[in-house]
C-alpha cells in the first residue's frame, strides 16, 4: 500500500515592506515591528516555520517547532536549518542595534550541531546576542536550546556595516 503524500501550504506577505521600513526606522522598531505582526517578517522565516518571539537592543529570540519537512535523509533536522536559524538570530541580533538605513550582511557563519533535533525535541529556541558592535563590523553569537534548555548549537558570526555614502539619498 502506498502512504499518501504529505504536503504542505504557506503564504508570506511582500518583503519589500519591510525592507523599505528598514531604510527609514531604526533596526530596533523595524524588528519589533514584525515580532508584533505590524510589519511582515522575511519570507524565508514563513518557507522554514520560524517566528520572531522577542526583540530588545542586541538581543533576539527566534523559535520554531521542529516537523518532518526540516528532515534530513536520516530522520532528523537538516544542518541547514540549523544554520538558518542561526544566521537569523545573529543578524537580526546586530540589525536591532543599528541606525536607520544601515544594512548588514554576514561574512561567516560557523556552526557547532550539538544535539540531534526531532520532532520529538519539542519547540525549539534560538537566542541572539552582540558581544561587539564596532564601525565597520560586528560580531554576533546565537545559542540553539531545547525547551529544557539543553544546548542543540551555537553559531559566531562576523558580520559586515554597510553605511550609506555620504550625501546618498536614503529610501
Amino acid at each position: 500500500m502506498t502512504e499518501p503524500a504529505r504536503t504542505r501550504t504557506y503564504s508570506w506577505s511582500d518583503p519589500g515592506i519591510s525592507a523599505a521600513s528598514a531604510r527609514t526606522s531604526a533596526g530596533l522598531d523595524v524588528l519589533q515591528a514584525m515580532a508584533r505582526g505590524e510589519l511582515p517578517a522575511p519570507p524565508v522565516i514563513a518557507t522554514l516555520g520560524f517566528t520572531l518571539d522577542s526583540v530588545e537592543a542586541g538581543r533576539v529570540q527566534f523559535s520554531f517547532e521542529p516537523a518532518e519537512y526540516h528532515y534530513n535523509p536520516i530522520g532528523s533536522v537538516h544542518g541547514g536549518v540549523y544554520a538558518s536559524l542561526l544566521d537569523s538570530a545573529t543578524g537580526c541580533a546586530v540589525h536591532s542595534m543599528l541606525p536607520a538605513g544601515v544594512g548588514y550582511t554576514s561574512l561567516d557563519l560557523t556552526v557547532k550541531f550539538l544535539c540531534a533535533i526531532t520532532v520529538d525535541t519539542g519547540r525549539v529556541r534560538c537566542i541572539g546576542t552582540v558581544p561587539h558592535l564596532g564601525g565597520r563590523t560586528a560580531l554576533a553569537e546565537a545559542r540553539l536550546l531545547d525547551p529544557a534548555d539543553r544546548l542543540l548549537g551555537t553559531a559566531v558570526s562576523s558580520i559586515l556595516l554597510i553605511r550609506p555614502q555620504p550625501g546618498a539619498a536614503v529610501g
